[in-house]
């Protein structure tokens, strides 16, 4: 159902639009901890480990993905909050053309650099082959990947949250059902698991496109839709391109991260594997109302309505602050458990190196609840510079940790690789937002949305 939020009270609204997007995310990580389940328990240690010792290269396309995608529909739904709909179809149009050439992009990049990528992970030689063909597969999937989250963000931009989650939950089971069967009964390996992911996504990317086409006018696109605007796609673009090298930077770091782990052997990486994906999941409440925020913030931003930007970010905040002292006690008193749970027969090594791993970021959730809440808000506004820095500071940070740290003490130093980036992120981004939003007059706010519209108009006039 199409949602106005710049109307009514703005913290029960980015909640209530939260708690699909937690849902869906939930789902999400539900079935990648499906995955590594059903692999771990059923091929075992050596498959599993397959599995995460190249996942952040899948993660760092993956993302680049995701931001890009979420950049491009920020500008749909500030069109939307501005009552602009021919700018919302306009915007649908320029979006699928960016949307496309990145997916082009970023699939003949893996295809290119993947071996040299794996190369600099040092994945172990007996894992090295499993976990080729598992990224190569998904990769080769990039188009549908950018298509599903475009089509998810032209539906969260007007204001619908509920009908992703739909679509997500139906190809979370859909991919969960492949995966069991294509390993169990097809007797694929960890092949296996990849091609159920891409026939999952295929299937909830035809259905999603014939729903938006039989339930959403406002998306239904007409001719003089596709008309090309210059200055329309860099307005796209100003904001998607530095939320995907911000992000990229970030998975970068990650990637650091994993080639220091997996220089350790397979038990090191199985351990992390596990506790970081338990960790994503656990976290998931704080990104919900990050994406949340997205959306808020960019069809207020629209509307030039600055005080309901800062009313919720304020409330947002100290919501962050008590899911994040709840998911902090959930995985200090489960994680041990939780762990174990991933193998038939848990090394008791993997299970201390997950577990102590845990029980130091989760100190440090709050600050990563603050990175989302305030990179969304400065995204969503059109002003990339800090969380951009922030990220810089980031990868710097993480660099550090497992480079320097574990050259000292060991994998124990990627322990704090990042919780620390996660503090030096948030006071970036917490700084940028009272520069750039927090100290600004609203009446300036307008005069700066209305000049952007109407310099885009002008440049769309002239090139007809």
């Amino acid at each position: 159902m199409i949602k106005d939020l710049t109307k009514g009270n703005s913290l029960k609204l980015v909640l209530l639009f939260s708690i699909p997007v937690l849902i869906g995310n939930v789902f999400q990580q539900l079935y990648q901890l499906a995955d590594i389940f059903i692999v771990g328990r059923l091929l075992g240690e050596n498959a599993l480990a397959a599995v995460g010792a190249s996942a952040p290269i899948y993660f760092t396309f993956l993302i680049i993905a995701f931001s890009f995608t979420g950049g491009l529909t920020a500008v749909t739904a500030q069109r939307f909050g501005a009552g602009d709909y021919e700018g919302v179809r306009r915007s649908v149009t320029h979006s699928i053309r960016a949307g496309l050439t990145l997916s082009v992009v970023l699939t003949l990049l893996l295809v290119v650099t993947l071996k040299r990528l794996m190369d600099i992970l040092h994945v172990p030689a007996a894992i090295y082959e499993d976990s080729y063909n598992f990224i190569m597969i998904l990769g080769l999937a990039m188009v549908l990947i950018v298509a599903f989250n475009l089509l998810s963000g032209f539906i969260r931009a007007l204001g619908d949250s509920k009908t992703p989650l739909y679509f997500l939950i139906f190809s979370s089971v859909l991919n969960i059902i492949f995966n069991l069967v294509l390993i169990k009964y097809a007797g694929l390996g960890v092949i296996g698991s990849a091609v159920g992911t891409v026939i999952a996504i295929t299937i909830s990317v035809v259905c999603c496109i014939i729903y938006i086409k039989r339930n959403y006018p406002l998306l239904r696109l007409k001719k003089e839709d596709w008309a090309y605007n210059p200055a329309f796609m860099r307005e796209h673009l100003n904001i998607a391109v530095p939320m995907s090298v911000q992000f990229s930077i970030l998975a970068l770091s990650i990637m650091v991260m994993q080639a220091v782990c997996n220089s350790f052997g397979e038990k090191i990486i199985v351990g992390f594997t596990i506790a970081l994906r338990i960790e994503q999941l656990a976290t998931q409440p704080l990104m919900a109302i990050g994406l949340a925020m997205a959306t808020f913030v960019a069809q207020n931003y629209g509307a030039g309505k600055l005080s309901r930007i800062r009313d919720a970010v304020k409330k947002t905040c100290l919501t962050s602050f008590v899911l994040s002292l709840l998911m902090s006690a959930v995985m200090f008193f489960f994680g041990s458990h939780i762990i174990g749970s991933f193998l038939d027969h848990p090394d008791p090594f993997i299970v201390e190196i997950g577990i102590s791993y845990l029980s130091i970021s989760i100190m440090f959730y709050f600050f990563l609840g603050m990175i989302f809440i305030f990179k969304n808000t400065l995204q969503s506004m059109g002003k990339p510079l800090y969380p951009v820095l922030s990220g810089v500071i980031e990868l710097c940070i993480r660099f550090f940790a497992a480079v320097w740290l574990a050259s000292k003490i060991g994998y124990q130093g990627i322990y704090y690789a990042s919780p620390l980036a996660w503090l030096g992120g948030a006071l970036v981004v917490i700084f940028g937002y009272y520069h750039n939003v927090y100290m600004v007059r609203e009446s300036d706010l307008k005069k700066e949305y209305r000049a952007l519209h109407k310099k885009i108009r002008a440049a769309g006039a002239a090139a007809e």
